[in-house]
């Protein structure tokens, strides 16, 4: 069901990356874990990078993949870090299975509700028309005409690959994006709460995690801690990955 890349021995230890990402993103980062003694395994949800295309999709669908990806790979026992989208799902997933996780990392998100937006990126991918096999260079001109941002372009067309030769593809399912956008953003269920140790970094520029979001955090995660990364906005681990590894190893140990 889902793709992985598998790197390193030891203490398992998943990585799930945010919306519109794969597995890809976490290459550098994962090897770096894998150095320290973990088996990492970077996967790619549903509806993202090589994972099988569905018309459903939910927060409680990605975690009945990750429960089956565990199973499948006799995972017992995992650290669990989240980004974005990734983090909703890993705290949903830590929340309903509890004996499954050891320690969790939210990278900036909140369990509360997220307004839709990501309207303007949607607008953007959906105004390329891959009818006409435009090139790379073509993509992103078109992209660029929505998205300012250099690094959020350049995340989007890491999903660009060649579906036959000439005609190039995005590796995510933007039909379904585009009907299920809401689904992004549900707030994790009120009364869910994990009792084990959870760290959450947020980007300090971003305002994804407000101060004003710690009560409903801790609420939910009675044992967690909140980190900053000063001057990083959402795409943090990108950022300052540097800072971003030695937090979470750091609380890892």
């Amino acid at each position: 069901m889902l793709y992985s890349k598998i790197e390193g021995e030891g203490k398992a230890f998943l990585i799930i990356h945010g919306f519109l990402g794969m597995s890809d993103n976490w290459k550098t980062l994962g090897g770096q874990f894998a150095d320290k003694g973990f088996q990492v395994h970077m996967l790619d949800m549903r509806n993202h990078g090589r994972s099988v295309q569905s018309e459903d999709f939910s927060y409680e669908l990605m975690v009945q993949d990750i429960l089956e990806y565990c199973q499948e790979h006799a995972l017992q026992s995992v650290n669990l870090l989240g980004h974005s989208m990734g983090g909703k799902a890993a705290m949903l997933f830590a929340s309903r299975y509890p004996e499954m996780v050891d320690k969790l990392i939210v990278a900036d998100i909140g369990p509360k509700y997220y307004a839709p937006h990501h309207q303007t990126i949607l607008a953007g991918l959906n105004a390329v028309d891959f009818s006409v096999k435009p090139s790379r260079a073509d993509v992103e001109a078109i992209l660029s005409q929505y998205i300012t941002d250099f690094g959020t372009r350049q995340f989007l067309l890491k999903n660009l690959y060649w579906h036959e030769p000439g005609q190039l593809a995005f590796r995510f399912n933007l039909s379904v994006f585009n009907k299920k956008i809401e689904e992004i953003g549900v707030a994790l269920p009120s009364e869910l709460i994990f009792e084990k140790p959870t760290l959450f970094i947020r980007g300090g520029s971003s305002n994804y995690i407000l101060d004003s979001d710690i009560e409903n955090i801790a609420e939910h995660f009675p044992l967690m801690k909140l980190e900053t990364i000063p001057n990083a906005g959402h795409w943090l681990h990108a950022e300052n990955p540097a800072l971003f590894f030695q937090m979470v190893i750091s609380f890892l140990k």
